[in-house]
This record gives C-alpha cells, structure tokens and sequence, in this order.
C-alpha cells in the first residue's frame, strides 16, 4: 500500500494522514471549494477538487471519489467517519474498482446499519437486547399494544437511524400515534427510510460503547470501553475511557458480548459496539458503528494503540500481531468535541470567523484539529472544529487537565463548547460518576454556565486588582 485517500475533511483527514505519513504512505486529500484552504489540503501529499460547497455535490459524491482514486492510482481509500464511511454502496463501489476500502466489507456496513438487521443477526449469540420487537412497526395500534405488552415509556426509533433523528420517547398511550408519526416523518426524511420499531425505553441508561478489531485472519479483539454518556441532543459532546462504573468482570463480559457482535456479521477492521448500561448495570445491545469512532483517541491513549495503523495493516491482510490478554488499560483520558456551537443558546451552531485561534500545548494535552486562526467556519458541515483529549494517571488528574486545556484553548469570532466542557469538569455529578445520559436535562441550562462564566470573571478581575495592588507597591519602594 503506497497511497491513500482520505475521503474526509477536517481534524480526522489529518488525523489518518499523520499515521499513513508515519507508515511511509503516501496521502491523497479531496475537498469542496470552500475547502480549498483547508488545513487537511495543505497536509496531504497530493489534493484535488471534487465539487461545490454542499456535500451532496462532494463529499458525498462516490463515484468522483473513485474516478480521482483511479486516476491517481491509489491503492486504498480510508472514508474516516461521517459523510460515506457506513455507505455500503460505497464500499462495494471501491472493491469493484480494486481499490482496497479501509473498513468492513460491504456486507458489514449494510447488515449492521440496519438496526433491525443487526438485532437479528446478533440473536443467536445470547446478546442481551432491550424488550420490543425486531421488526418494523408501521401501524400505531399495533405500537400501543406493544407498548402495553413491555410498559411505558417506550422509544419509538428509526431502524436506518442514528444520532437521535427518527427516535420518540413516549411517555402515555394517548401520545402513541402523534410521536410516531412524527418518527417515521423525520427517518424519511434523514435517511430514506421511514422504518420504525419499538422497544422499552431505558430509564437512567449510560451509554458505553466497545471498541473492537478485527481481521482477516479469525482474530477480533476488544479495546475496553469509552463512557459516553454526556450528550446533548443524543449526541456525545464528552467522551472518556474507561468508564468509572464498570467492573472487571462486567467489562469482561461486554467486551466479550462485543466481540460476538463482530463475528456474527464477519466483521472486518476497526469498528464499536454500543450497548445502554441502565441503573442495575444491565447492558443491553444498541447497535454497531461499522468505523472509526469520533472519540477513537480515548481508546488510544488508554490502550497505547494506534487505531488507524491497525485498520490499514488490516486492510492489507496482515494479521493482528497482539493477543487479548496482552492488553491492559493504563490510566484515564478524557475527550471533549469542541464544536463551534453556542451553549448558550440550545447549542445552535454558530457560524463565523475565527478571529483568534489558539491551542492548548502541553505533556498529556491532544488536539485533533481541523482548522486554523483566520479560516471561516462553512455552514454547509458538521460545526466540529477540533477534539481536545487529556490523559491523566487517574480520572481525576485527566479532569484537572483538561479544565486546564480549556482555559487555554482561546477562540474568538465564533461561540464554541469550551465553557459547557468546563462547566461539565467542575459538576460534582460528573465528578462522581453518578450521571447518566440525562445529565444536561437534569443539571443544564444557559443561566448556570452564565453564573459560573460571571463568577470566574470576577474571581480573575479581584485576582489581577490584587496583582496590580502588589506591583504598584513594590514600585513605591525606595530605591
């Protein structure tokens, strides 16, 4: 394997293009014209432009994906995450033009991305499930006896679905018809699919999430656990491994549950099994992510792994050269996706310019980023500008740290998530480890991240009159 394309864009481009560099290979960036100066078309060896601003008419674009492969003789396309990483099409469009696809086969991607598929494929391997059905519900009346069947409140939820669209939580019966109507309506509309099922909803749930690897030699193994359970809209805004909660013989037995969940599609290369973990530590199986996760560099630092390296030896056909026994989980690390949103206002994005740009630096401070001082922020992608990631020797140390990063992480021009990441560092709820994916519903709001934002300014303005008091003093002295 000489050359690569990444077929991305931002901090997970680079991201993939450190470890091929690293590896000796050779990398091909693709890009919109908005992202010409892109930070990730700068790094690559080689880069060309596939299409306007929208992603329908870029990166989402296969086959001008694989035509530019194909006429730069690449050997293997990494899709990273996002845009056609979980396209089967896509997958099958590169193996057809022998072109090796860094991920699952197509099969894989197509069996777990339904998540009804999934529940049966994984049926036979004794994996716990949530009650409900495994098969699609059309009918609101047949949703209600359902419902009556495994009691309210139940989860209404698409079954081409992911990152929150297509899911109703309903509380009473009287409610049934509206919120699935409603589910089936916005599935349609986000995935194509207006599929539907029904399962008992989770109280109190925690969200953990199994990284595993597999190849093409028989070999899977798992790479413990990444909590996940800080999000908001169902989306995960901080990350961390390991979770606080699990015990060795319960992260034993999840991992070795996600393990099973690999095999049972014949799975290939790097991809996470998330399961909901509920206030008895019961776990029950949510659905798989056929690629490399966002928060993948908790798992790193953790593990002392490098992921992509493993999924392109395993894209070549190499086998894993480490045995499950031999990994062992060395301290903690903790992720927060600095999204250029503004908690202040139901963490809208917030499109502008970054008129200042600074990152942290320092031992055991990671910055995966995507962009740089003076760029804009295109309104036409996910608002993510870069994931900040500390590693401490204990949970608590990693959370020092990254309180630390975030006052040091400057950013002017747009609002971002820096102060609800610190704002989440300091909750004693977190500190604990007594919370669950409620956490922003039941500790958030606006008024509270402006309190403390207030209180930590005056605490910085009665700490600079102090210093200015001290320095005027000594200045007075006699000579």
């Amino acid at each position: 394997m000489k050359k690569i394309l990444i077929a991305n864009r931002g901090e997970i481009a680079i991201r993939v293009m450190k470890t091929a560099q690293k590896m000796g290979i050779k990398t091909v960036a693709v890009f919109s014209t908005a992202d010409r100066n892109a930070p990730h078309v700068k790094f690559a060896d080689e880069a060309v432009c596939i299409g306007e601003p929208p992603s329908s008419q870029s990166y989402l674009r296969g086959d001008k994906i694989i035509k530019v492969a194909k006429q730069l003789q690449v050997d293997a396309i990494h899709p990273g995450y996002g845009f056609l990483s979980e396209n089967a099409d896509f997958a099958e469009l590169a193996e057809k033009n022998n072109i090796l696809f860094i991920g699952p086969r197509s099969k894989a991607i197509k069996m777990m991305g339904d998540k009804l598929a999934a529940k049966d494929a994984v049926k036979d391997y004794d994996i716990p499930m949530v009650p409900g059905v495994d098969r699609a519900v059309t009918n609101p009346i047949e949703a209600v006896e359902i419902a009556k069947q495994i009691g309210f409140p139940i989860l209404i939820k698409a079954a081409a679905g992911g990152g929150g669209k297509g899911m109703r939580v309903v509380e009473q019966e009287k409610d049934v018809e509206e919120q699935m109507k409603r589910a089936i309506s916005e599935a349609t509309s986000a995935f194509g699919d207006g599929s539907v099922f029904v399962e008992k909803y989770v109280t109190s749930p925690r969200h953990i999430e199994i990284q595993v690897m597999a190849d093409s030699h028989g070999n899977v193994l798992h790479f413990f656990e990444r909590e996940c359970s800080i999000q908001r809209r169902h989306q995960k805004v901080v990350e961390e491994a390991p979770s606080c909660v699990l015990t060795p013989e319960l992260r034993e037995k999840m991992g070795q549950a996600a393990i099973n969940v690999a095999k049972s599609c014949d799975y290939l290369g790097a991809g996470t099994v998330e399961f909901l973990l509920d206030a008895e530590h019961n776990f029950y199986f949510l659905e798989m992510n056929t690629r490399l996760q966002v928060e993948h560099p908790v798992t790193e630092l953790i593990s002392g792994v490098d992921l992509v390296e493993l999924q392109i030896r395993v894209a070549r056909g190499e086998a894993l050269q480490v045995k499950q026994e031999d990994l062992k989980i060395n301290g903690h690390a903790l992720e927060l996706r600095v999204y250029a949103e503004d908690p202040l206002n139901s963490f809208l994005p917030s499109v502008g310019h970054l008129d200042v740009y600074k990152l942290p630096v320092g031992k055991n401070i990671r910055v995966d980023n995507g962009f740089e001082e003076g760029m804009d922020i295109p309104i036409y992608y996910d608002p993510m500008l870069s994931k900040l990631i500390t590693y401490g020797n204990t949970r608590d140390e990693a959370i020092q740290l990254m309180i630390k990063a975030i006052e040091n992480y400057h950013v002017e021009g747009v609002q971002t998530t820096l102060p609800f990441g610190k704002y989440v560092c300091n909750h004693d709820a977190f500190r604990s480890g007594n919370f669950d994916t409620h956490f922003v519903k039941d500790y958030y709001s606006p008024e509270a991240l402006q309190k403390e934002t207030e209180n930590e300014a005056k605490i910085a303005a009665l700490i600079a009159v102090k210093q200015y008091i001290k320095d005027q003093s000594l200045l007075r002295l006699p000579k």
